[in-house]
């Protein structure tokens, strides 16, 4: 269990910490370029973490709005400020991104992942699943393997069958770019895991514990399963469009139901 984003907002990382503390989760991935990322949020988070050692700390690469490069060459950018996802994607699909500057700005990212908590990050994904774009995938792989060696990295593809697949369009995407993100890992001998859940519709505030159910369906060992935690607070409203569905995540993920559910699927976080 992964929550997304620790240092968008305290009241994310609130969140993310107090699910550590209840070993609801087993893992959260950092953006070094978010709003609440000063030294005090990552002591508190590896003070918590300590005290749950099967927690893995990872980074969350960002290289999208409403976030501003830590590189000061980094293009295309609008107004200081990285470009929106789905313009990015696009010129990863038309091929009209610069690999080097990417990889700097990752390399960047990681640097700065390694000075606030003293070591390089167990893992590392993306924001809104940048890695798997078209050419940021190259410049995601490589940074990692110079200078994250022993850290594995995430993929977005489901193992399922593929008429199970056609109901989530979003899933969907990330099943078609992490095929070739996944030969690309491999081929560089970075370890991945190997199955992805978690991507749903968040602007229809679902019932959450009911997609976990599906989630954790045929999920294998050692898959993962993706999830976004948060207390509402101004600076979350401000940046990011998911908010309230935040606090139902939770909400859940800290009750019985979740742990019932977890026992019932013979599920145990490690």
């Amino acid at each position: 269990m992964c929550a997304d984003d620790y240092g968008l907002s305290e009241g994310v990382n609130r969140a993310i910490r107090d699910l550590i503390g209840r070993g609801r989760l087993n893992a959260t991935s950092v953006m070094v370029v978010g709003a609440a990322i000063g030294r005090d949020e990552v002591a508190a988070l590896m003070r918590v973490a300590a005290a749950s050692p099967r927690c893995a700390i990872g980074l969350h690469a960002t290289l999208t709005a409403p976030f501003r490069p830590l590189t000061m060459h980094f293009r295309p950018t609008d107004g200081g400020m990285f470009w929106p996802f789905p313009k990015l994607l696009r010129a990863g699909m038309m091929r009209r991104l610069d690999t080097e500057i990417i990889h700097a700005e990752l390399l960047e990212q990681l640097g700065v992942f390694k000075d606030l908590f003293g070591r390089a990050p167990d893992f590392v994904d993306g924001h809104q699943h940048v890695q798997l774009f078209p050419v940021v995938r190259d410049a995601f792989l490589r940074a990692v393997k110079e200078h994250a060696p022993d850290a594995w990295v995430r993929q977005g593809g489901r193992n399922q069958p593929f008429a199970k697949r056609l109901g989530a369009p979003k899933a969907l995407v990330l099943d078609i770019l992490s095929a070739k993100f996944r030969k690309k890992a491999a081929r560089a001998n970075i370890p991945f895991n190997p199955a992805f859940a978690g991507a749903y519709d968040f602007s229809n505030a679902p019932d959450f514990g009911e997609l976990m159910r599906q989630f954790l369906d045929g999920l294998p060992d050692g898959g993962l399963v993706m999830c976004h935690p948060g207390f509402v607070d101004d600076t979350l409203v401000a940046l990011d469009p998911l908010t309230t569905q935040r606090e139902a995540e939770h909400a859940y993920l800290a009750g019985a139901a979740f742990a019932a559910l977890l026992a019932a699927n013979k599920v145990t976080l490690s």
